[in-house]
């Protein structure tokens, strides 16, 4: 387990640190000098060469390929960790939705549900992988290596398109679930309620509406399709 961690953590996708073959990691491993991934960024040149089928040149160059891997994106960064259910493409969508790691940390739940293009049990196994305190120690202990979690600027989840705009879903929608809806109107700025009130800016109906509508019509409230959601998250 410990050998497949520190691999993944140096796979291309991830950290990409090249030289770092899984003979090599089996002997770091067995030697007590790489029990987490943040033991590589402690390794030397004398310590490396001693190791079998590594000569000065060959520690060289692993030395700096780890100390180039310091300065990889945040997705990278994610991926690297292990965090259960993240892929490449979910941990792009994690880094542009809170562009630093310490932000994607505070993040509870709910906020990482709100998120486009994650779903709720990645969401849910996020939260659960960062709170656990070994987690924040390993992270605590990469930073202070030097490994940097290049932040990057926040583009998803803080489109304001939507900005103070109240939503109600009734119906059922044909181009995506409710659950859906109510994550792209929440990362555009707006936020969905379960009831229809004179607070209600639009209420979003799809096939087969039940009484909010109804409730919509009484109030005032206006009533819109699914293209003009759409039309609206676009910002059009």
């Amino acid at each position: 387990q410990v050998e497949g961690a520190i691999l993944h953590f140096a796979s291309r996708p991830a950290m990409d640190i090249e030289g770092l073959g899984d003979k090599l990691v089996a002997q770091l491993v067995a030697r007590g000098l790489v029990r987490r991934p943040s033991d590589l960024y402690h390794l030397d040149a004398a310590t490396l060469a001693g190791l079998e089928r590594m000569g000065d040149k060959s520690a060289a160059n692993l030395l700096a390929a780890i100390e180039r891997s310091k300065d990889r994106p945040l997705d990278r960064v994610l991926v690297a960790l292990g965090i259960p259910m993240v892929g490449e493409a979910t941990a792009r969508d994690l880094a542009r939705a809170f562009g630093s790691i310490d932000a994607l940390m505070a993040a509870d739940r709910e906020a990482l549900r709100a998120i486009y293009g994650v779903a709720d049990k990645v969401a849910d196994a996020v939260a659960g992988f960062f709170a656990r305190p070994e987690v924040r120690e390993e992270i605590a202990r990469l930073r202070a290596a030097g490994v940097r979690f290049a932040e990057v600027e926040p583009t998803a989840g803080v489109s304001d398109a939507l900005a103070g705009k109240s939503f109600v879903l009734t119906g059922t929608l044909s181009g995506m679930s409710r659950d859906e809806a109510k994550k792209r109107i929440v990362a555009a700025g707006g936020r969905v309620t379960g009831s229809v009130s004179r607070k209600t800016d639009f209420v979003v109906a799809g096939a087969a509406p039940g009484s909010k509508l109804d409730k919509a019509r009484k109030l005032g409230v206006p009533v819109i399709g699914e293209a003009e959601l759409l039309a609206m998250l676009e910002g059009r």
